[in-house]
């Protein structure tokens, strides 16, 4: 079996992304790992050039900021990585800039890829998430946070990014996938609240036109504390996290007990608490 990891960068450094620790978390399920380097403003091509392994194939890549509209940018960037991956390759993987995967999955993965390998009707593995927020003691539990996202497909199909790089689509059809019991660990609204504005910035760049973002993004530190729910996280972190969460140099709390909702979301979290169904949710896959 033969599996090549894929993602796309610009501006790590600049935007505060952990995309180095995103890459060493796939390595030891990947035979290379594909990275679309964007033309940067900071040196995040060296970043990625300093990274210790023979597996790791850079694709310098210039962002064509006039298809910012809806993030389709950043679907290309993904579409330009995938494009470079080997041909005979069986699976590939994706992740993204501020995901990182768990060593406690990494066999549990592997054996689903050696699972599903032959089964030609399985187009993707349907991974859960973690959503950190504020601070790496917190996560999202409300309706707002997407809980699961396909991360890993099939190669050799058409299949291509979708809309904002988010998930996956074959010829604009839902992917059928298998759901495992592993997490992406999902570290985009953790940085120092001047790095969050600013990535809040950048980010809503590549879906709205500057008149939108001097109106709707403040330019003060990020205000964590505006935020509808969340819990205690009581797992551990990836190893590969180590480091950037001793390096934290600000400061979140957050009374998991307050919940900022109206009557209806209210009613919703405590029936998904409950049942475990979310009403309504969004899903981009056929669940096989």
């Amino acid at each position: 079996m033969k599996v090549s990891g894929f993602t796309f960068i610009r501006n790590a450094i600049l935007y505060d992304y952990p995309i180095e620790e995103s890459i060493r978390s796939i390595l030891p399920l990947c035979d290379e790992v594909v990275v679309a380097v964007g033309k940067s403003e900071d040196q995040t091509l060296e970043l990625i050039q300093a990274i210790d392994s023979h597996k790791i194939k850079i694709v310098e890549t210039e962002w064509d900021l006039s298809k910012r509209q809806g993030g389709q940018v950043l679907a290309e960037e993904t579409n330009k990585a995938l494009s470079h991956v080997a041909p005979d390759s069986d699976w590939c993987f994706y992740i993204q800039g501020d995901e990182v995967v768990h060593e406690q999955y990494i066999e549990t993965i592997r054996a689903e890829l050696l699972r599903w390998k032959d089964h030609q009707e399985v187009e993707g593995l349907l991974f859960k998430y973690l959503h950190f927020y504020g601070s790496y003691d917190y996560v999202g539990d409300s309706r707002k946070w997407y809980r699961r996202e396909i991360r890993i497909i099939r190669n050799g199909l058409p299949i291509s990014s979708y809309r904002d790089a988010q998930g996956f689509r074959k010829e604009n059809n839902k992917l059928a996938v298998k759901e495992i019991d592993a997490y992406i660990y999902h570290y985009g609204w953790v940085k120092p609240p001047e790095q969050q504005t600013a990535k809040q910035k950048h980010f809503h760049s590549l879906w709205h036109e500057d008149e939108w973002i001097q109106k709707n993004i403040a330019e003060e530190s990020f205000d964590y504390t505006n935020i509808d729910s969340l819990k205690v996280f009581r797992g551990t972190h990836p190893q590969v996290m180590k480091n950037r969460i001793q390096r934290k140099n600000w400061e979140f709390t957050f009374d998991p007990t307050k919940k900022s909702f109206g009557l209806k979301n209210r009613f919703l979290y405590a029936l998904e608490n409950l049942t475990g169904w979310r009403v309504g949710e969004y899903k981009n896959y056929w669940k096989l």
